[in-house]
C-alpha cells in the first residue's frame, strides 16, 4: 500500500519533505501535485521506476520523458540551450511550460526519444516541488499523472491514492492542483514548435 503524506501547501514541513527526498533515492516512485496536475516521479537513475511509470500510464518506450528541474542552472547541465533558447525558456520560468530540448550525456540513453536524442526539461512553479528538489539535491524523471483513457492529468490526492495505491509507493497532498498540463514547446531544431498548447501562454513563443 502507498503511504499518504499530507504536507502543508505554503510551508512544507521539512521532515516530511526528508522523508520524500528518502524515499526517492530508495527507488521509490511517487505521485505528487505540481503546477499543472498530479505527476509520477522518481530519481533519474530508477531504471525500475521508469518502467513502471510506462506501465501505470500504459505508454510504450517511445514515450517522451520530463525531467523536473529546481532552476535554470540545474536544467542546463541536462539539455543544450543555446542563446535564443536560454533568454526565452529563462523569461517563462518557472512555469507551467515543457521544453523539449537536446539531451547532454548526464542523461540515460534509456530517457531519450530514440532518434532525436531529445527530452524534455521543466521548473515548476509550485511550493512543494520547489521543497523537494532543493531537498533531493537532483532532477527528477517525472511524467503527468494522465491514465489509459483519460486526459486530463488527476488532481485529488486521495483519488490518486485509492486508485494507484498498489502502483506507487507514495501519494503527496499539498493543496489546491490545477487540471491543465503544461504546454510543451519543442525547441530541439534551433527555433520554437508549439507541440501542446496547456496552461502556459503559447503566444510568447509564436511571436519569438
Amino acid at each position: 500500500m502507498a503511504r499518504f503524506l499530507d504536507i502543508h501547501p505554503e510551508n512544507p514541513q521539512q521532515r516530511l519533505l526528508d522523508q520524500v527526498a528518502d524515499a526517492l533515492r530508495d527507488d521509490a516512485l511517487i505521485a505528487y501535485p505540481t503546477d499543472s496536475g498530479y505527476a509520477l516521479g522518481c530519481r533519474i537513475g530508477n531504471r525500475e521506476g521508469r518502467d513502471r511509470i510506462l506501465r501505470i500510464r500504459g505508454l510504450d518506450e517511445r514515450h517522451h520523458f520530463t525531467l523536473m528541474c529546481r532552476d535554470f542552472s540545474q536544467l542546463g547541465q541536462l539539455v543544450y540551450v543555446d542563446n535564443s533558447a536560454f533568454r526565452a525558456i529563462n523569461a517563462a520560468t518557472p512555469g507551467p511550460y515543457t521544453f523539449i530540448l537536446k539531451a547532454t550525456p548526464e542523461v540515460p540513453r534509456r530517457l531519450l526519444h530514440p532518434r532525436k536524442r531529445t527530452v524534455g526539461v521543466r521548473i515548476p512553479d509550485h511550493v512543494f516541488d520547489q521543497a523537494l528538489l532543493e531537498t533531493l539535491g537532483e532532477a527528477l524523471l517525472t511524467s503527468s499523472l494522465i491514465l489509459p483513457g483519460e486526459s486530463e492529468p488527476r488532481t485529488m490526492g486521495w483519488e490518486v491514492k485509492e486508485d494507484l495505491d498498489h502502483d506507487v509507493d507514495i501519494v503527496v497532498e499539498a493543496g489546491e492542483t490545477p487540471a491543465e498540463p503544461t504546454t510543451v514547446v519543442d525547441w530541439s531544431e534551433g527555433a520554437p514548435e508549439i507541440v501542446r498548447v496547456g496552461a502556459g501562454d503559447p503566444g510568447r513563443f509564436v511571436a519569438a
